[in-house]
């Protein structure tokens, strides 16, 4: 059994106190919300804090209400209260769904919300133990130079593996975080960086406090997941889908496909194929064979390439006709 290297545990209160903590202690601290994701890696080596900031008892962060025209969720609410409340599940079905598919239900009673938007990138040269890793010469991602995915490359391919943070990106969500330069809020979109290494625009001290998901008449999403088993395993693969309609007519089309490299891909040429048509109008294989053709998975988990690409075009379909576009 791996064992984990010493740290020590800090519980703040407030969200105030836990900034001033992750801010004092720089580098050598990290952020703990569930611990679903973080311990396994300070067990495999690939994160050795010196002290763990812990959120559990921060009650302002935990929470789903209305708020503004949008649905504000906590970011120390679980992935359990987000894939089965009721508010979620009939404005931000998607979301629900995405939640819902994390892990087993252990990890969801345990994992937070905020935790599985700032998860870590994975890839197959990564995510193993030191001994692993060290037979292989590291990576460019841990204690290496080199990225063994692509041959030469000089920026982490990493993949994204959250399966809220497609989802948020495509319901037009917003992240609001708190740091030592006080409160800033940024489009989802925005939160995500193409490098695996820093895979998200957080600051050194900076906090996730809540998302935001817009409440819009006439919209339903949807998300699909590939992956090995039913359960447990993180995405090879995975689509998120929403679909506005006004006065019968498609208004607005936003397509998501992450799993593929470090942050999540938007699909914009999607909807120019599907707005100002009337929904059954609408060719969901049309648009998954053209999701196809522009996302190209990287070999950067355990599965193989051409089989993720086809499912591109699969998951797409799927989604979109659960989203309620035609055949």
């Amino acid at each position: 059994m791996l064992a984990l290297p010493p740290f020590k545990m800090h519980s703040p209160a407030t969200l105030e106190e836990a900034v001033t903590l992750l801010s004092s202690f720089g580098p050598d601290a990290s952020l703990v919300a569930g611990g679903t994701d973080i311990l396994p890696n300070m067990k495999r080596g690939l994160l050795a804090p010196r002290h763990l900031v812990s959120l559990a008892r921060v009650a302002s962060l935990r929470g789903v209400r209305t708020d503004k025209g949008a649905i504000r969720i906590g970011a120390m609410t679980t992935l359990d209260v987000v894939a089965s409340h009721a508010l979620v599940r009939e404005k931000a079905a998607g979301l629900a769904e995405a939640a819902g598919a994390v892990g087993g239900p252990q990890h969801r009673k345990m994992g937070t919300l905020g935790g599985n938007l700032c998860l870590d990138t994975r890839c197959r040269y990564f995510n193993q133990t030191y001994f692993w890793r060290q037979a292989l010469g590291f990576c460019l991602k841990k204690d290496g130079s080199k990225c063994h995915v692509v041959a030469g490359g000089r920026k982490c391919v990493a993949a994204a593996s959250n399966d809220s943070a497609p989802m948020l990106i495509a319901l037009g969500a917003t992240i609001d975080l708190a740091g030592p330069r006080g409160l800033r809020t940024l489009a989802a979109g925005e939160f995500y960086t193409a490098d695996g290494i820093a895979n998200t625009v957080r600051e050194p001290g900076e906090i996730v406090v809540a998302v935001r998901v817009p409440v819009r008449d006439g919209s339903a999403s949807a998300y699909e997941k590939l992956r090995r088993r039913g359960a447990i395993d993180f995405p090879i693969l995975s689509v998120a889908a929403r679909v506005d309609v006004a006065g019968e007519r498609v208004a607005a089309l936003e397509l998501v496909v992450s799993a593929l490299a470090a942050r999540p891909r938007v699909v914009k040429s999607a909807h120019d194929l599907a707005v100002g048509k009337r929904p059954a109008e609408v060719s969901s294989e049309a648009i998954g064979a053209m999701a196809r053709k522009e996302c190209n998975p990287l070999p950067n988990v355990d599965a193989d390439v051409a089989w993720r690409k086809q499912m591109v075009g699969v998951l797409v379909t799927r989604a979109l006709r659960r989203a309620g576009l035609g055949g």
